[in-house]
């Protein structure tokens, strides 16, 4: 089976990213990131690949590239929550892409990460959000969007479902519609690189868009995040020869 079409499945069943497939792995101890790699034979690209996901982004180090703007083609949707036990994932309904400098891509689903997974200049933001998405060919590319606190005032894009998060194990479908792009700041500039999932199997291939403007989270909202899930960020990951383009607009 060609690796394109093992990550559609993947991505089909809601797995990929944020998935609870194969070994059993976590974020600390003897399953954490540093062990990947062993866990299982499928797992080996997280020790031996050399395009892996997340990393940081130094900003004086990053090539100006007149890159297309990413067109976002979000519609509000129908959508089921997932914990996973690794993160929560929105399933969201069909119809909505982007066009990317690489394409046309699907969104399948977006997750969260605490703290970020992409560092810029060595920060982490508190949060980020992955929006996952899929071509016809079954590659994958995904939006970034960083989240910093901002005390008591909740991000309303998240508000809309944030209260029914489900326990591990467990899945809600909402009532009403989410729109995906609430989550997106205004200003739209972004870091592009490829990379690879950021979880196990690590697979590479992945066209990455870290969006470079924060939006806001809520301090409640993110502690419910911690809660859930603790720390579930994959640590950055050597950059080797890639090219980190800086696509101002």
């Amino acid at each position: 089976m060609k690796r394109s079409t093992f990550l559609a499945l993947l991505l089909a069943s809601g797995a990929v990213l944020a998935g609870n497939h194969g070994p059993h792995w976590g974020y600390s101890g003897h399953e954490g990131p540093e062990h990947w790699g062993k866990l299982d034979k499928s797992f080996a690209a997280c020790k031996s690949g050399k395009e892996q996901s997340p990393v940081n982004i130094v900003s004086r180090a990053a090539k100006q590239e007149k890159l297309a703007a990413i067109e976002f083609h979000y519609q509000a949707a129908k959508a089921e929550l997932v914990n996973n036990g690794h993160t929560v994932q929105i399933n969201y309904g069909p119809g909505s892409y982007i066009v990317a400098p690489t394409g046309r891509y699907e969104l399948l689903q977006f997750h969260f990460h605490t703290p970020s997974e992409e560092e810029i200049d060595g920060r982490a933001a508190d949060m980020v959000a992955h929006l996952v998405h899929k071509n016809a060919a079954g590659q994958l590319a995904v939006v970034a969007v960083l989240f910093d606190r901002s005390g008591s005032r909740d991000n309303p894009a998240l508000a809309s479902f944030w209260d029914k998060l489900p326990k591990a194990g467990d899945k809600v479908a909402l009532d009403g519609m989410v729109d995906a792009a609430a989550l997106l700041p205004q200003a739209r500039g972004y870091y592009h690189f490829k990379g690879s999932l950021t979880t196990p199997p690590c697979y590479e291939g992945v066209q990455w868009h870290v969006l470079k403007t924060p939006v806001s989270v809520g301090s409640t909202q993110w502690l419910r995040m911690r809660q859930l899930f603790g720390d579930n960020a994959r640590p950055v990951q050597p950059v080797n020869r890639r090219s980190i383009v800086d696509v101002a607009l």
